[in-house]
């Protein structure tokens, strides 16, 4: 049984296909990477799995039901959360309101909220950041508070948009051993990443998007050794 499957997914802007005839399977406990050229469809895929966008054609199952359609929070709620690639915490409040915000999603009352605001805040490595307003935060602190909010909803499904953009090595070494850990604690990932490192190293298995269109999946050395993905995108990537 698949966890996530994206099933012949188009998406339609007048008479652009921003992505077209989609589709992949994702099994729980997995790392799936999503990789591709600026403008390939990768954001554009998530938007419509975590429900900003309605499919034109297509559908999307979470554990064997459709969620095509559904508003976010109700797929949130369901257990599938997203982070940004424009990192957006709620910039006048501290850290850990921030959390405790997200966390009245699923929370059943401020006891329970504020107990998974301080597990989330401890594993995220940001709970001696908790009194800070969010806005004073630098960007690794930031994307790592964007992940905190996303697993303070208790997903099942987490999907991280670019969430290693900008980072340093350090800041990127720490946040991929954060990725690990949300991989043991039993979460399945989807990833978009332009850091090649990170996602070969990270992912259990790789679909490339180009022009909105799927191109190739495998292992990452599959992908890595494939021609087509070479031309189309991996060797600008690696060379960058």
């Amino acid at each position: 049984m698949s966890f996530l499957e994206v099933k012949k997914v188009s998406l339609f802007f007048g008479g652009l296909a921003a992505i077209k005839d989609i589709s992949f399977s994702l099994a729980k406990g997995e790392i799936l990477g999503l990789i591709g050229p600026n403008g390939a469809g990768k954001t554009t895929l998530f938007n419509v799995v975590n429900g900003f966008y309605k499919p034109s054609r297509g559908d999307v199952l979470f554990k064997d039901r459709s969620i095509a359609g559904l508003k976010p929070h109700r797929i949130c709620r369901r257990g599938l959360a997203r982070t940004f690639q424009v990192v957006k915490p709620l910039q006048r409040m501290s850290v850990h309101d921030n959390v405790i915000a997200s966390a009245f999603l699923r929370a059943r009352d401020k006891k329970q909220a504020e107990e998974v605001a301080r597990d989330v805040l401890e594993f995220t490595g940001l709970f001696e950041d908790r009194d800070v307003i969010s806005k004073g935060l630098p960007l690794g602190k930031r994307k790592r508070l964007e992940i905190a909010r996303a697993l303070a909803t208790q997903p099942e499904l987490l999907l991280l948009d670019e969430s290693f953009a900008g980072l340093n090595a350090s800041e990127l070494d720490v946040s991929m051993g954060i990725i690990r850990q949300i991989k043991n604690r039993g979460i399945t990932i989807m990833i978009i990443e332009h850091h090649m490192r990170v996602i070969m190293a990270l992912s259990d298995r790789i679909v490339v998007l180009n022009y909105g269109e799927k191109i190739a999946e495998g292992a990452p050395q599959e992908i890595r050794n494939n021609a087509q993905v070479v031309e189309a995108y991996l060797g600008e990537a690696q060379s960058a």
